[in-house]
């Protein structure tokens, strides 16, 4: 209830107004079923203005840090989150990848949206990521489409670190959907979901237009982090 709460009554309008989004290719998004919304990520404003610019709810799958971060904000974050549905997931462990697909996998067996970002983790740097290929997994096992989904401008306008966005204009791009039928029961072959993760990495760089770099950032972050440790004291 609160989730359309605040779509359609609060926050909706406010994020409509502020940053009047231009949106493409929204009839790609079937009208019913299951399916995969998998994008670019590039800012916190993310979670927000791509769910309020569809006509149907859409689950994410959300870093358990949402809803464990300290203080006023934290808590804010993570009521935020609860109240939308979103699905925490732990990223540590070797178990981690799987319990993610386990719940990727519940949430399309209710013939709803799944939305994921294949990199992984925000772009530290506004360059598009290699993708991991949880989404291929599911996308075979649930047998459903993939749309590919481009965020231009939110990185601009609320990068990694900034607490408050920018009021800047943003865009959001949906392209045709991916169907990877061609791959069924082959879930379990690494060519085939690296295959397949490609094919949608390179469509939503199509769709963005970022520079493209072919290792995980999160390998890249922590290599930076290892070059510029943070000063103490």
């Amino acid at each position: 209830m609160l989730y359309y709460v605040l779509k359609y009554a609060l926050l909706g309008p406010l994020l409509r107004l502020l940053f009047r989004p231009r949106i493409e290719g929204l009839e790609h998004i079937p009208d019913d079923g299951a399916a995969i919304v998998a994008g670019n990520h590039l800012s916190f404003s993310d979670h927000f203005l791509m769910p309020v610019m569809l006509k149907r709810r859409i689950t994410f799958l959300a870093k358990q840090e949402y809803f464990t971060g300290p203080g006023i904000r934290g808590r804010l974050t993570a009521a935020f989150f609860r109240a939308v549905g979103q699905i925490p997931v732990d990223r540590s462990g070797k178990e981690a990848g799987k319990a993610a697909i386990r719940e990727g996998l519940g949430v399309l067996s209710k013939n709803e949206l799944l939305g994921i970002y294949p990199e992984g983790t925000r772009s530290h740097d506004g360059r598009l990521y290699k993708g991991k290929v949880g989404v291929a997994v599911m996308a075979l096992k649930a047998q459903v489409p993939v749309i590919p989904c481009a965020m231009v401008g939110t990185f601009e306008i609320q990068p990694p670190g900034q607490v408050m966005p920018k009021i800047r204009r943003v865009t959001i791009r949906f392209g045709a959907p991916l169907d990877f039928s061609r791959y069924t029961g082959m879930e379990s072959e690494k060519a085939v979901l690296r295959a397949a993760t490609d094919e949608l990495m390179y469509k939503i760089l199509e769709l963005s237009g970022q520079e493209y770099v072919d290792r995980y950032a999160a390998d890249v972050k922590a290599e930076e982090a290892g070059k510029f440790p943070r000063i103490l004291g």
